[in-house]
């Protein structure tokens, strides 16, 4: 395994039953980038996360995460020098789960230095809960926080260990729109200090922000990977043109060149073509496509 591979895959095969959730995946996850990993429910994305997390035994295939098989009860492979044990596998991946848990009667500030507890070089926890935004908020029991606020906390819970490697499940669930940015400056923030980080998230426009690489998942294969701006042939996609007629009728055309056709307009026109507008697909588009939506 290349000492610049975080997570190596080949012929990853998981079946429930009949039901085939995975189906001889291959995927190579690069140390230091941002890969979000894209599919629809039911599509086997949790399935693939789950092996790698080392929560759900696999049928076949091999799976290295971190230079170790991540397998339950089996993490005597890879790379691992002799003598690590589990939990020091353990400590070098993070992971911010759809919910971490309940502690109802504990402050923020109480649960974070408990985790921190957990690892031998941990974070300073007073530290991760201001990144996190949750400074003014230390002192506060966390069933009185809001559902965002929660998040923050499952985040904080994440990165306290100072993980290589994070596994990040629809981080910014319940987030407006002002703190989900605030929250993308944060896993900037850990990427530019060396994290591996695997996104899964339904959001198009977090992937396409954040992901130095995507991957679309459907029917237990994967589909593709490439850089978000050339998904699907993405770069190479028509652009729509459109415009209105002096009657105001709505037109439009789709072409390979459309600067070329916007100056046939405006010739036409004799100046600014009325109601002009000229649009690529979005990543959510090209997505749509790959898993089969019209």
């Amino acid at each position: 395994m290349s000492d610049d591979v975080a997570i190596r895959v080949r012929g990853l095969r998981k079946a429930y039953g009949d039901n085939v959730a995975v189906a001889d995946l291959d995927l190579d996850v690069h140390r230091g980038e941002v890969f979000a990993l894209l599919g629809p429910n039911g599509a086997g994305k949790t399935t693939t996360v789950e092996i790698l997390e080392g929560y759900r035994q696999r049928d076949a295939g091999e799976v290295r995460v971190l230079g170790t098989d991540p397998s339950p009860g089996s993490r005597s492979g890879g790379s691992r020098a002799p003598g690590h044990s589990v939990r020091d596998w353990r400590g070098r991946v993070g992971i911010v789960l759809q919910g971490t848990g309940e502690f109802d009667e504990l402050t923020v500030a109480e649960v974070v230095h408990h985790f921190a507890g957990f690892y031998p070089h941990g974070d300073d926890p007073d530290k991760v809960i201001d990144r996190v935004g949750l400074t003014a908020k230390a002192g506060a029991r966390t069933h009185t926080l809001s559902g965002g606020q929660k998040r923050r906390l499952d985040v904080a819970l994440g990165i306290i260990g100072r993980p290589e490697l994070l596994f990040l499940d629809e981080p910014t669930t319940g987030f407006d729109p002002e703190a989900r940015r605030e929250f993308w400056e944060l896993i900037r923030d850990l990427s530019a200090a060396g994290t591996t980080i695997v996104l899964t998230t339904h959001y198009l426009d977090e992937a396409e922000t954040l992901a130095d690489r995507v991957g679309v998942i459907a029917g237990g294969r994967l589909v593709e990977v490439a850089v978000p701006a050339e998904l699907g042939n993405r770069r190479e996609a028509l652009a729509t043109v459109s415009w209105r007629t002096p009657e105001g009728a709505a037109e439009s055309a789709q072409s390979a060149t459309p600067t070329a056709l916007v100056t046939e307009l405006a010739a036409r026109f004799g100046g600014e073509a009325p109601g002009l507008t000229v649009t690529r697909p979005t990543l959510e588009d090209i997505y749509l496509r790959m898993i089969g939506h019209r």
